[in-house]
Order: C-alpha cells, then structure tokens, then sequence
C-alpha cells in the first residue's frame, strides 16, 4: 500500500551495513539514540500512579496502564518512527531542519508567504527541541537520584545538590568533545538494557499472567473505567516515549538499519520486560508504588543499580546535548540562526562538534529547572509537552514529505498521517492541561526561540533585499573598471558577498577609500545546499567576469562547516594564483540603524523585531571566525545600513 524508500548514504549509495559493521553501528547506536528512551523505566510508571491522580495500582488499573504503554511503544515508536518517518531521510539525515530542506529543497521562502506555515511548523518543533534538551538531563539524573531515598533515606535532602554537581560536571566537559564518552556509551546502555530486561524477567518468573496485559481491551476497559481520569493518566504515559524523537534526529550518524535492528531486537523487549515486571511487582506489593523500578531490585545490589542508572542518565543527557549542537548547526547553515562559534572536537569525525553558546544556554537552563521543580513528578508535566508538541508537528510534516517526496497518493499519506495525529494529539492533549503545573517552561520557550529565529531569518531578508535595491550592477561596475585607470596592485583579493548579482558594498567603500584594486579580485559567497553534505568535487564553482575579477560560488551542506581558505585552495588549483601570504580578505562590519518600512517592501518587519535583530547581528560570530579566515588577513570596513 505505501512504496517503500531505500535509506541513502551521503554518497548517495544504498546504506545496508551488515556482519561486524552493523553490529558496531547497533551498538554505538543503542548509547545516542537510545539513552532518553532507555532511562523512561525510571519514573514512568511510578509518575502514572502520581498522588495527583489518586490511581491506586488494583490489578485492574496495573493491567489498564501497562496495555496503554505497551501500544504507545508499539505506535508511536515501533510503527510511526521505526517503520515510516525513518523514510524520510535528507541524504541519511533526519529532524525538523533536514525535513523542512525535503519539503522546500531550493532553501525555505523569504517572507513565508507559500508555504509559510509548514515552515512555522519546522521551526516551532525545533524550538521545542531545545525545550526537551534542558529538560531531558534533569528529568533523567533526578530519576536515577531518586533511588538514593530507598538505599539511604537520610540523603534525600541531599538529592537536589547532588543532581546539580552531576550535571554542572557535564555540562563543564563538553569543551573536550564527546569522543572518548562515545566509546563508552555502547556498553554502557547495553548493560543497562540488559540490566532492566533481568530485572523484569525476575519478577515475571514469579508472575507470567502479566503478560496478558499486552491484550489492548485491557487498555479500553480502563478509559472506559476512569473516564476523564484515564485521558489525565495519558499525560504520564507519555513519559514511556520521550525520546522516541531522537531515533529521526539521530538518524544521520548511524543509517536505518541499525537502528531499527538495536530498536526490535534488544532495546523494544527490554523496556517491555521491565515494564511487565514493575506491573507484576506493583500487584504483588501495592506499596511499592514509591518507586517501582528501583524495588525491582534486590536491596544488595540497589546501589550498584543507581551507580548504573546515573551513568545511563548521564549517556540519556549526552545525547540530547550533542544533538541541540547538531539542530543549531543546521539552523545556522539554513539562515534561522545567527552564526556562533563551532568547535570541531574531533580531527577524525567531521559531526563531532562543540558549540559554547548553546552548552551555556542549556547548562543554565538545566541547572534552573532542577531548583525550580525538584524532583521527576514536578518535572513530568513540563517534559512531556515539549515531547509530544515536536512528535504532532513530524506528524503534520511527514504528511507534505510523503505527498512531496514519496509520491503518495493524498489518501495514503492522509490515512496514515491520521493515525499518527490521532494519537499524538491524545498525548499532547493530556499534556496541555498541565500547562500551568510546569507545561508552560517548554511552551514559553518554544515562542521565544521561534520568535528570536522568524526574526532573524525575516531580518536576513529584509537586510539583503536592502542592499539589493542600493547595489550598483556589476557589469555596469566592471565598465567603468575597464575605462578608468585605477591603480592595480600585485595579489589577490577575496570580498565576501551573499548576493549573486551586484557589487559588494564592502568593493565600492574599498575602491573609494583606497583608490586601488587588486590584480586579482574574488568576489566569494557561501551557500547552504538542500543536503546534509555536498563533495569536494561539486562544491566550488568559479566564473570569470573579466577585468581580473572572478566568481566564486562555495556550497555546502547544512551539516557542513563552511571553511574558505580551504575554497581558495581549490581556486588556486584551477590556476586563480590564490597563495595564502598573497591573499587578503575584506569585510563589511554594518552598523544596523532600525527605520520604518518603505512602501512596496517584500519582507516586512515590526520595529521591535528590527531592534531584536540588530541586537542579535550585533552579537552573532564574525564572519572572518566562521568562515575560518585567517584574522591576520582581513581588512574590515564599516558602514551604516538603513533597513
């Protein structure tokens, strides 16, 4: 009924690893993907018999619960993720910025007026990204914190600080690249997982006829039972999928296939087997709700469990940090953010990267959440918006991809993009009537980070179309080059330009300043292909102009790190002489001046947001630091823009 697509590598080959590939590529899988959905057994069901719901776990409820989760793992990740958002794969790469460059594959519109709200969308799902990143490391060490209470009662005071001291370590060793923590998450989560499956199997050794929970009238007969109680209880049920969004964002680093392999054969049974057991243990000893995973254990080996749920809380937190690293480069390339310092933490994997600003914004946020809700109950409501909001808007994006990209039928992307809805706005529903019991923290978020990125790419438009309508035609330019007899000194220079077409403000200050041209002069801009990642090959185009001036076209992908000194490499190659000591680049340094909008204006922008984007012009990364210009070779020169 639905054609299948084949997952593509970045070289555009069929991925299809298998043997001793797959089986690195599954285990290093299960530490990224997996950590957020693999630390859920934690507080997941002790949250879906929270004292708020005044559910008392009967054999009746255990039952009504436990099917609820088993066909949310079974829907949402199994059938939704696993089988067919997989498919929508940018090249191997997955996640809202990935999915927006699908749907709009020659970059998103300027003013958003075509298509505008599928763009809307892909930006307030990511923004609700960043939300699930804070939230994620303190949901996580909290919950494995939490079992301190039943090993050592009297460190329950104590429990806040500790989390505080585990995550601001965290946070303080991300400037040393996540390289050799990598190594060991693999085997981390796979004993973890392994871990979690024992200790379910060791209560349904005692207790099989748990197992008839899987059986979904089980699920029915407890809606039907609670009523509107049961559609609050959804709310927590939830907390069984966070993470479940990861499996698309972190896509790219290890193809389809390992995924769904470490998903279906170990990750999947386990979390089921540990569920059934903390429902067997909870009808056997009702008392046990206070924390059900962690008196799933024997009491010798509890602080053992805890040192290994810590260390999984940690992996869980890692992987939502380095993937906030990842969106906010591909938010960078795409236009929606302002450029930031990226540091490349690894000289053998090029997706390895470290980017202060964002570690500083959610080590701080983090750190703010633990103190303001204190515990995983708290915290419930908040993680769970942020994670069913971003799971609606792939719903509604996989829809235009299956349509756009699949070539569906409208009926088939329809039918089950409808399921998908179905049950996400269940979720997200159950969640919303949280919002003033802490679903409001990701939700405020998520506006201003929509807010702040809309602003700058509309800003982005605004400025560029401004300087559009004063730039002098270049081959009216090249003319007056030609007749005139300015001066012409040995060397090459390289004036950066965003435009295709006109002369570069920053050519004309210098001519007139100056009153001298290179022999060489390159008029360099850098473009974001629709791709994750573009060749050497096909990534530099170089056109003559004449007068001794030369086009350069640089594109890169959106998961790429723009370098020009490397372009000028390939230039001099093509017989361009472009020797670094000969070579100097010029930059405009603009002083942004906020006026009222001029009739007949494209891209409109409100006051306020034009001062909200100077402010963030103002403080975005220089260019001569992220092109990787070397600093000692740059001229710059300022100039007051109007816009």
């Amino acid at each position: 009924m639905f054609p299948v697509q084949s997952p593509l590598r970045k070289d555009g080959h069929h991925e299809n690893p298998t043997g001793k590939r797959l089986a690195i590529l599954t285990l290093t899988a299960l530490g990224v993907v997996y950590g957020d959905i693999g630390t859920s057994p934690l507080y997941s069901i002790k949250e879906c018999f929270s004292p708020l719901y005044g559910l008392q776990p009967t054999r009746e409820n255990v039952f009504g619960i436990l099917s609820l989760i088993v066909w949310a793992l079974t829907l949402v990740i199994t059938v939704k993720y696993v089988s067919f958002v997989l498919r929508a794969d940018n090249r191997g790469e997955g996640g809202q910025f990935a999915m927006l460059a699908l749907i709009f594959p020659r970059g998103t519109p300027a003013g958003f007026k075509r298509g505008g709200i599928f763009v809307a969308l892909a930006l307030f799902g990511t923004a609700l990204l960043y939300g699930d990143g804070i939230i994620t490391p303190a949901m996580s060490v909290l919950g494995a914190m939490e079992g301190l209470e039943i090993a050592i009662p009297s460190v329950a005071q104590y429990i806040v600080p500790i989390t505080l001291v585990i995550l601001s370590s965290l946070f303080a060793v991300q400037r040393f690249g996540t390289d050799l923590m990598g190594k060991a998450f693999g085997p981390i989560m796979l004993l973890w997982f392994i871990t979690i499956a024992t200790l379910g199997v060791r209560e349904l050794i005692q207790s099989p006829w748990i197992l008839g929970a899987v059986n979904p009238m089980y699920a029915v007969h407890f809606v039907q039972l609670h009523g509107s109680l049961a559609f609050f209880v959804l709310g927590s049920v939830v907390l069984v999928i966070t993470g479940g969004e990861a499996l698309y964002a972190d896509m790219g680093h290890f193809g389809i296939r390992p995924i769904r392999v470490a998903w279906l054969l170990l990750v999947f049974p386990a979390l089921l087997l540990n569920y059934f057991g903390q429902g067997a243990l909870l009808v056997r000893n009702p008392a046990a709700v206070e924390n059900p995973f962690f008196l799933l254990a024997p009491k010798a080996l509890l602080l053992p469990l805890i040192v290994l749920a810590t260390m999984a809380a940690v992996v869980a937190s890692q992987a939502m940090i380095s993937g906030a690293y990842s969106v906010t480069r591909q938010g960078i390339a795409l236009g929606f953010i302002p450029r930031l310092e990226i540091r490349h933490t690894s000289t053998v994997e090029e997706g390895q990267i470290y980017i202060p600003e964002v570690n500083y914004f959610i080590a701080v946020g983090c750190l703010i959440v633990v103190v303001l809700f204190k515990n995983t109950s708290a915290l419930g409501a908040a993680y769970g918006i942020a994670v069913t909001g971003t799971m609606l808007i792939t719903s509604v994006l996989f829809y235009i991809v299956a349509r756009i990209r699949f070539r569906w039928k409208w009926w088939q992307a329809a039918a089950l993009s409808s399921v998908f809805l179905l049950v996400d706005l269940a979720f997200f529903s159950a969640n919303v009537v949280k919002l003033m019991n802490g679903g409001w923290v990701p939700m405020a978020l998520g506006v201003v980070l929509f807010l702040l990125m809309l602003t700058w790419k509309r800003g982005r438009a605004l400025l560029t179309a401004r300087l559009a309508d004063g730039a002098m035609p270049l081959g009216l330019f090249l003319d007056s080059v030609e007749r005139s007899s300015v001066h012409r000194v040995p060397g090459t220079a390289v004036f950066m330009t965003g435009s295709d077409d006109g002369v570069p403000p920053v050519l004309l200050h210098h001519l007139k300043h100056n009153k001298v041209l290179h022999e060489r002069v390159l008029l360099v801009s850098v473009k974001t292909a629709d791709v994750p990642e573009t060749s050497a090959a096909e990534r530099v185009r170089v056109m003559p102009l004449g007068q001794g001036f030369w086009r350069v076209v640089a594109s890169y992908g959106f998961m790429q790190t723009p370098n020009v000194p490397n372009v000028l490499e390939v230039v001099d190659q093509m017989g361009i002489r472009c020797k670094p000591m000969e070579t100097s680049y010029f930059l405009g340094r603009e002083r942004l001046i906020p006026v009222a909008g001029r009739p007949g204006d494209t891209v409109t922008l409100s006051r306020w947001r034009k001062i909200i984007f100077a402010i963030m012009a103002r403080n975005a990364r220089s260019a001569t630091e992220f092109f990787c210009i070397p600093p000692n070779r740059v001229v710059e020169l300022g100039t007051q823009i109007e816009f």
